[in-house]
């Protein structure tokens, strides 16, 4: 009953939070840091907690084989918010508790079997306190309960089970750090303080076990990792955001972050980065790229509709890609931590860059499309 009572009351101050957000209620104490514009990313640093921002999350997604050539998917994020300058919840902050330090934790971990057509998602909502949840702010390491992430600057561990079903994976950065949007380039926002830090690990070597009702498969394959930490990623007149993160054949990667904004049309704030196949980064402002929706899906669960499929194009850089879903039925159905539903899977690439074929593997997030997501704890 405890452990109910507390459940309800992490899953109340969610929505608290998602709600002040909305209304755009101020949450921004002296305690609370600003990711001014121009800020100087220092690794290994920069990979551990800075519970100095309102927000945090360390996010994998992978795509895997096992030996007999069948695919696999995952999705394994974690989040911290601080509950500073929260008007609302002081009342809850004035008594000293060894379950209570200013911030909540929650984490959302997938598994998709692509060849049998499963889905498996899961969360954890948690609370600091008796060590249930946690990021250091020394050394690499963040946790809800037995997910766990690990490691240092050279390769890290990543575990996570749930109902007989999760992974247990080392994952070694094949690239330097990649910072989305620095100094001049970085996306501009009506206040600079509301504009993330945010930067990926976009190509990593993955081995390891993925677990499927009980049934461990050895794996091989390449994850993606986001770290950002911000005040907020949205601002109220946006509504939610398309993610995509591409892995080509030829060496390189393409990160697209597309901000929706509420009468539908998108930020031309938005932006994005090309990786090429020695490390150099370019960043990609919005007019530098387009993406055509060519197909949508509707959950028979939540009722959404999503884009399935979709061409990107990056005139200057000759590049041509078409992205499809591995599988429509990617949705992670109405989460207590956002109280709602969002798509998130893994997608086959095929194109052109340069006249040359290529081929890939990667991941889209598709938020916001069930209600307005602005302001609430979401990637």
């Amino acid at each position: 009953m405890r452990s109910l009572r507390l459940q309800f009351f992490c899953v109340f101050i969610c929505l608290l939070f998602s709600i002040a957000s909305a209304w755009g209620e101020p949450r921004t104490p002296e305690t609370i840091q600003h990711p001014l514009t121009g800020y100087a990313f220092q690794f290994p640093r920069d990979h551990y907690a800075h519970n100095d921002y309102q927000v945090e999350w360390w996010y994998f997604t992978g795509n895997l084989q096992d030996a007999a050539g069948k695919e696999y998917g995952y999705q394994c994020s974690f989040f911290r918010v601080s509950l500073a300058g929260m008007k609302v919840l002081q009342q809850y902050q004035k008594t000293p508790s060894q379950w209570d330090n200013g911030q909540i934790y929650f984490a959302h971990m997938t598994v998709a079997d692509l060849d049998g057509k499963h889905f498996h998602f899961y969360e954890r909502i948690n609370r600091p306190g008796l060590g249930m949840a946690g990021a250091a702010a020394d050394h690499l390491e963040v946790w809800n309960e037995n997910w766990k992430l690990a490691g240092d600057a050279a390769a890290r561990t990543l575990v996570a089970h749930e109902a007989q079903t999760g992974f247990d994976l080392q994952l070694v950065p094949e690239k330097a750090p990649v910072v989305h949007g620095t100094g001049e380039d970085k996306p501009k926002w009506d206040l600079p303080e509301q504009a993330p830090n945010y930067y990926s690990l976009t190509r990593m070597k993955t081995t390891g076990t993925i677990t499927i009702d009980g049934r461990p498969v050895t794996v091989t394959g390449t994850s993606w990792m986001d770290h950002v930490f911000a005040e907020r990623l949205l601002v109220p007149e946006q509504t939610g955001w398309d993610w995509f993160s591409l892995k080509l054949d030829n060496d390189t990667e393409i990160m697209l972050l597309r901000l929706r904004m509420q009468d539908g049309n998108y930020d031309p704030r938005s932006g994005g980065t090309l990786v090429l196949s020695d490390g150099t980064a370019a960043h990609l402002p919005s007019e530098k790229y387009s993406v055509e929706v060519l197909e949508e899906w509707t959950s028979p669960k939540s009722g959404v509709t999503y884009p399935a499929a979709w061409r990107v194009t990056l005139p200057a850089r000759n590049i041509t890609l078409k992205v499809v879903p591995d599988m429509a039925a990617q949705e992670l159905f109405l989460l207590r931590s956002i109280s709602n539903s969002y798509w998130e899977g893994s997608v086959t690439v095929e194109g052109e860059v340069e006249g040359r074929s290529v081929s890939g593997k990667g991941y889209v997030e598709l938020v916001g499309y069930g209600g307005n997501l602005s302001g609430a704890l979401g990637r």
